[in-house]
């Protein structure tokens, strides 16, 4: 058991865990997949612990494959609640080293309603809530995510952790400002990107979009992509690539393009008043002047 210091600090030491699956099998259960999925994280996680990492950022739907290009109801089967017996073990595991964690999972909140989610976990285990993933694709080909998923409905909040105050936004949610903008007026000193994003379709946004948002909003990111392929869909390659970026919008480490990996870096958060000072975009702003963004 960590102990944690009862001291401010500046320096945050976060971690990202980008994964493959390891159970490429349509004949095998969906709990045996997503059990497969979870085995291949634990070391991981208990890595991050070891390795002193006070938030630890899972990918996105982090206990199986993405599953939205099949389209097949039997992955209903991935959902459950949250928080939930998935997120509560993990949560479980992070505890034990003092860690935050973001657990994103197939959350079901009744028959029929599922959402894309991510539950936050502060350092002594306890549930600080959810965000439910808002920007909703229907893409060809291989991302028909509006089979599987509700838009969410709550809002862009932010959670308190032990150690600062951070946001979450999902995969395609980067592909939309606002929401990122939102999570900065609410208070992120770090937002996590959890995704599942392959070559050949958004690759050349990946280190652009989110470099701009922690600059355009002065916070840092921690941006996670999965990797390998998943059959039997072969969509494509997930090309990992995650990283942390800082807001200056530089990118300060980055995950190889193939590999299983946890990602490590320290944070200094003095850096987000240090850059809000410089360049005064929330004093600068004029809400009062975008009223066509909500009409149109």
């Amino acid at each position: 058991m960590v102990t944690p210091s009862t001291t401010e600090q500046s320096t945050v030491r976060c971690g990202l865990i980008q994964c493959s699956n390891p159970l490429n099998d349509e004949s095998r259960s969906v709990a045996e997949i997503q059990e497969a999925m979870v085995q291949k994280h634990l070391g991981y996680i208990e890595a991050a612990g070891k390795r002193g990492v006070q938030i630890l950022c899972l990918q996105e739907i982090f206990n199986g494959p993405y599953f939205c290009p099949s389209q097949n109801p039997r992955w209903y089967e991935a959902a459950e609640s949250v928080p939930g017996p998935t997120t509560e073990r993990i949560a479980g595991i992070a505890k034990k080293y003092a860690m935050a964690v973001i657990v994103p999972v197939y959350e079901r909140e009744m028959s029929g309603v599922f959402y894309n989610t991510a539950a936050v976990y502060d350092a002594d285990g306890t549930y600080l809530g959810k965000y439910r993933k808002h920007h909703i694709p229907q893409v060809n080909p291989g991302f028909y995510e509006k089979f599987f998923f509700k838009p969410g409905n709550g809002g862009y909040p932010v959670f308190k952790t032990r150690y600062a105050t951070i946001g979450v936004y999902i995969c395609y949610d980067r592909h939309f400002p606002e929401g990122a903008r939102c999570l900065g007026l609410n208070g992120a000193q770090i937002v996590f990107n959890p995704s599942a994003t392959v070559a050949g379709l958004s690759q050349y946004l990946w280190k652009l979009e989110q470099p701009a948002h922690a600059a355009a909003n002065g916070y840092f990111m921690g941006c996670i992509n999965r990797v390998g392929t998943e059959g039997p869909w072969n969509i494509g390659k997930f090309y990992g690539t995650s990283y942390f970026v800082n807001p200056r919008g530089e990118i300060t480490a980055q995950a190889s393009e193939d590999n299983d990996e946890l990602l490590v870096a320290d944070l200094d958060l003095r850096m987000v008043d240090q850059v809000r000072s410089v360049w005064q975009f929330y004093r600068d702003r004029r809400p009062e002047s975008y009223d066509q963004i909500t009409q149109l």
